[in-house]
């Protein structure tokens, strides 16, 4: 079995190639059409020079010209790097030199600031339309229409493997960006549905496109694809013939209408930054979203208030919630309901497991009501390129089997169900209790007062940390501390209440709706001194 990402998209192309594959708002790709451009453009990149196993950067918005210069590098077995268009020059120019690209795809808005970076070691530049209308512009690099132009649109690249590297660079939220290595076959089992959630079965090759023969869905995953979450949603539909809404801009409003206007049945999101003002909007009425049955939260927390506003929308739509991270790939997923826990919940995955301080498994049948730390087997990372020190201290290797730490605290529930309460990394230490800023957050945006929060710890010479919170308050609220802790008394126990609140008009988030935990460290910082 050729268990490669390129393979299997082929597998759902032959299947159902008639079906709309990709859209966004410029233009739309059949999935025959998609494997024709797609075609053509990997022959480009090897007329160009460009060999299997090279590094070639993608810096695009979401768009169908970034899924075609995606596929048609799967497909000539090169190794798409992804690109945080949101970067500087700096940190573009860190990754650029970091991952060893012999090339690199932009939309031409973004040309100055590869220009500014400096190309001498890429030997391939390649100028895409600009994804978002009115913003065109022309620079070096080929264009994609003289890229396309003479190309041969056959399928003729040769035999792949499973063994084959994708490389996924982190958002560098805590330091600058670093790539993560990954096997296709180990890749498509954790993010890609090769295996079942819901039934733990393993998948065959052609598995998800026998399910696209039975028709497929139109969804909507909101997430950048220059980050892991975003591509594997967009990858994931690809795998089962569905047809996928990309738009480069995360609006509200264009949201709704293209919900509307493409009858969109699942729609994926990035947790509160994102649920949040879409919820908003839509309670104001005038929109139509009956075509909906699914809403997904994946990579930031979907908080419960949040969550039970969208259940009241839509009533009879399923809900759930997924987490894992670059490193690990999907460890758990699962339904929710109005009555559920705080926090996200899911059921633990079947290579999913869960480690104590000491790295010593927990058994989560006999563990319930235990927090402990996920962490994955089996289907792994290699490791962190270029960074062996960095790799020894996440992927190790026990009694022949391969480990990798995730560094997320959960709590065991039953029927080996789990509740994420935040990463290790974020953990505050307040007089000896641990306090995790995601449960502090949760809480803190069912204060009807509150529009937005991230809780910090800030150093305290009494406590060690004191539990700071950063607030955006709606238009035209003033929340105090003390009515704040009041109201967060019937959620959280007293050790988890703010001691410092700073209200602020926008909280530092990435583009995917990510915290930018030390931006908001730096802001407290600057305010109490």
């Amino acid at each position: 079995m050729a268990l490669n990402i390129a393979d299997l998209i082929e597998h759902a192309i032959d299947v159902v190639p008639e079906r709309t594959a990709v859209l966004d708002e410029r233009r739309s790709l059949r999935y025959a059409e998609l494997e024709a451009e797609a075609n053509r453009l990997a022959h480009w990149f090897l007329a160009r020079g460009v060999a299997p196993g090279e590094h070639v950067g993608i810096l695009c918005a979401n768009s169908v010209d970034h899924v075609v210069t995606l596929v048609a590098l799967l497909k000539m077995r090169a190794v798409p790097i992804n690109l945080n268009y949101r970067y500087t020059a700096g940190e573009l120019g860190y990754v650029v030199d970091d991952a060893e690209l012999v090339g690199i795809v932009h939309e031409g808005r973004f040309g100055p600031l590869v220009d500014q970076v400096g190309t001498d070691g890429i030997r391939v530049r390649l100028r895409l339309p600009d994804a978002v209308p009115g913003e065109a512009v022309d620079g070096p690099g080929e264009s994609l229409a003289e890229a396309l132009e003479g190309r041969s649109a056959d399928r003729d690249f040769g035999a792949r493997s499973a063994d084959e590297r994708y490389i996924i660079f982190t958002g560098g939220t805590t330091g600058y960006p670093k790539g993560v290595v990954w096997r296709h076959e180990d890749i498509w089992r954790t993010l890609g549905g090769g295996i079942d959630y819901r039934t733990h079965e393993y998948h065959d090759e052609y598995a998800q496109a026998r399910k696209a023969e039975q028709g497929g869905m139109v969804a909507f995953p909101l997430s950048p694809m220059m980050h892991g979450a975003g591509v594997w949603s967009m990858l994931s539909h690809l795998f089962v013939g569905d047809t996928t809404v990309l738009r480069a801009r995360f609006d509200p409003a264009e949201t709704w209408r293209a919900v509307a206007e493409h009858r969109v049945q699942g729609l994926f999101v990035t947790g509160d930054a994102m649920a949040r003002p879409l919820i908003e909007l839509y309670e104001t009425g005038g929109y139509d979203a009956s075509s909906l049955v699914a809403v997904s939260s994946s990579a930031a927390m979907f908080s419960h208030a949040v969550k039970q506003r969208w259940m009241a929308a839509f009533p009879n739509a399923f809900f759930g919630d997924s987490f894992g991270s670059t490193e690990s790939g999907l460890l758990a997923s699962g339904a929710q309901t109005p009555e559920g826990a705080g926090g996200p919940t899911g059921r633990i995955g079947p290579e999913t497991v869960i480690f104590d301080e000491s790295l010593n498994l927990i058994d989560p049948d006999t563990s319930v009501g235990e927090i402990g730390i996920m962490g994955r087997r089996g289907h792994v990372p290699l490791g962190y390129w270029k960074d062996p020190a960095k790799s020894a201290g996440t992927f190790f290797e026990r009694d022949g089997e391969r480990f990798v730490i995730a560094g997320d605290y959960v709590r065991i529930e039953e029927g080996r169900q789990m509740t994420l309460l935040g990463r290790g990394s974020g953990t505050i230490n307040t007089g000896g209790e641990k306090v995790f800023p995601e449960e502090v957050e949760g809480a803190l945006k069912a204060h009807p007062a509150i529009w937005d929060a991230l809780v910090v710890g800030m150093p305290d010479e009494r406590w060690g940390e004191r539990v700071s919170a950063l607030v955006q308050p709606r238009t035209g609220e003033q929340p105090e501390l003390g009515q704040v802790q009041d109201f967060l008394r019937t959620r959280i126990a007293d050790f988890k209440l703010p001691r410092t609140m700073l209200l602020v008009d926008h909280l530092p988030r990435h583009e995917t709706g990510k915290a930018n935990y030390p931006q908001a460290r730096r802001l407290l910082a600057e305010a109490t001194g």
